[in-house]
Formats: C-alpha cells, structure tokens, sequence
C-alpha cells in the first residue's frame, strides 16, 4: 500500500461527480488500475456520496415515457438512436459500479471492492466501444435524448445493499442478457459487423456483472441464514417496479447464478408493495 494513498470514498466521489462522459469512463478506468497498484485505501474517509452523480450537458434527459421511438435496427439511423441508448446505458453502469465500491466497499471484503472496480472499468471500455461506433456513424454520446430513469434504482436502494444487487446486476443487467442476442442478430442481418461483435463482447462480459452481483447476495443470504431465491424475490416485489418481463436468457442468467426458480414467478408480478 502506497503511503500516499487516497481513500477508496475520496475517489469513488471524484469519479461520480466527474460531468464529462469521456472524462467519467477515464476516471474509472484510473480507478481499477491505482486500486490493484496499491494507491488506494479501503476507507470511507471523505465526502458523503452523492446523491446522484454529475451528467453532462449533453444528451437532454427526458422521463422515459417522452422518450421518442427507436423502431428496430433496420436503417443507419435506428441502429445510431439504439447505439446511443447503449452508449447512455453503459454510462450510467460505470457510476453505478462505482457507487457500489464506493458507498459499500470499506465495510465489505477487499474482494468487494476489487469485482466492482473491475465491472466499472469494463463499462468504461464499454462505452469507448459504442462511443467510437457513433463517432465512425458520423455523430457522438449527447446527439439524442436520452432517459433518466435508469439512477431511480440506485436512489431507491441507497441504504440497503441486498436490495442494491438484487435490482442492479441481477434485474436490470440482467435483463441485458435477455435483449442483447437478439440485438446482434438485428445489427448483423443489417451488414453492420463491427456493432455485432461490439455486442457480443458486452454480452460476454455482463454475464460476469451479473455473476458478481449473485455472488455477493448469496454471500449476504448466507451470513443472515436466508434463502438466497426467496429473499431475492422479496427485494424485488419491494424496490422494483412492474414485473420482471419475459422472455429470459435462461442459459446466460443460468450461467450467471440466477437459475429460473429465481424470477420466473416475478414475470406476473405486481406492483411493488411498500416496506
């Protein structure tokens, strides 16, 4: 450990509160790389973490419900509108990982900090990737609007860290298992190669995403003797909204931790009920 360590809050915070999207992605890529040299101490010396992180002034953000139709993948100019959804997707994924390390990391084991660290560098590489399409597509990340729905979960389960993974990783990455092949199918019928490997690779990786988040839960399951399924299940009857929609990725979720028995009985399910 270097004596000139900072503290794992200081610069959880400085990456969350960072607006530029490129500047973001970087600060987390600098993130992982001072972690795993030593620079970084497990302590939660420092600012409270914020509420919401910085965004740049550029895309506008709309409430889901006004945000324009993509249509499919068909034409240059729906594969850059859903290129552009992934783009913000994938930025909001990088704070996401972020505030994970950062608000829970000091309590948790080393290896807490480590897998999230590592998630926010690969969202980092993520939004490079999808970035560059835009750029070669003749445009850039801010060109469109974009949603602001996706921080609702974090702000929802900020106090709470079962709740945080079982919304985050293992509900909203994991519905990214279920949307993505499809996706990659549509781009390539299109003759666009390049976003169809661009695609594969995220796939490949969030199968990890939601891996590490299962990991972590049942870990958590198992130190306050609960039953990891059913405890999941109530989480997400609690803290998300609607049903937990099919059709599945059952062998990528599979592979993932999170076996059928899990969610498939929340695909009918309500809105949640109120702690």
């Amino acid at each position: 450990m270097s004596e000139e360590a900072e503290s794992l809050r200081d610069v959880a915070v400085a990456a969350l509160l960072t607006a530029d999207a490129t500047g973001k992605a970087a600060a987390a890529r600098r993130l992982k790389a001072r972690w795993e040299a030593g620079e970084i101490r497990l302590s939660a010396d420092g600012p409270d973490m914020p509420r919401r992180p910085a965004r740049p002034a550029r895309p506008e953000l709309l409430p889901p419900a006004a945000m324009p139709k993509r249509g499919r993948a068909g034409t240059a100019r729906t594969r850059f509108a859903l290129l552009h959804a992934l783009a913000h997707i994938e930025l909001n994924a990088i704070d996401l990982a972020v505030d994970m390390a950062g608000r829970w990391g000091p309590e948790m084991p080393p290896e807490f900090t480590s897998d999230w660290l590592r998630i926010a560098d690969e969202e980092a590489q993520h939004f490079g990737l999808l970035s560059a399409l835009l750029g070669e597509a003749g445009g850039g990340y801010g060109d469109l609007p974009a949603h602001d729905g996706l921080w609702e979960a974090a702000e929802a389960t900020a106090h709470h860290l079962q709740a945080r993974l079982a919304i985050v990783p293992q509900v909203l990455e994991a519905r990214g298992l279920d949307v993505t092949p499809p996706m990659i199918e549509r781009f390539r019928a299109a003759g666009d190669e390049a976003a169809a490997r661009v695609l594969e690779r995220i796939l490949a990786d969030e199968v990890t995403h939601v891996e590490a988040g299962n990991r972590w839960f049942r870990k958590l399951c198992a130190d306050s003797a609960q039953k990891p399924e059913d405890r999941f299940r109530e989480l997400v009857r609690i803290h998300f909204r609607g049903p937990v929609k099919p059709p599945f990725n059952d062998s990528a979720r599979s592979r993932a931790g999170l076996t059928t028995d899990w969610y498939a009985a929340l695909g009918s399910a309500d809105s949640p009920s109120k702690p």
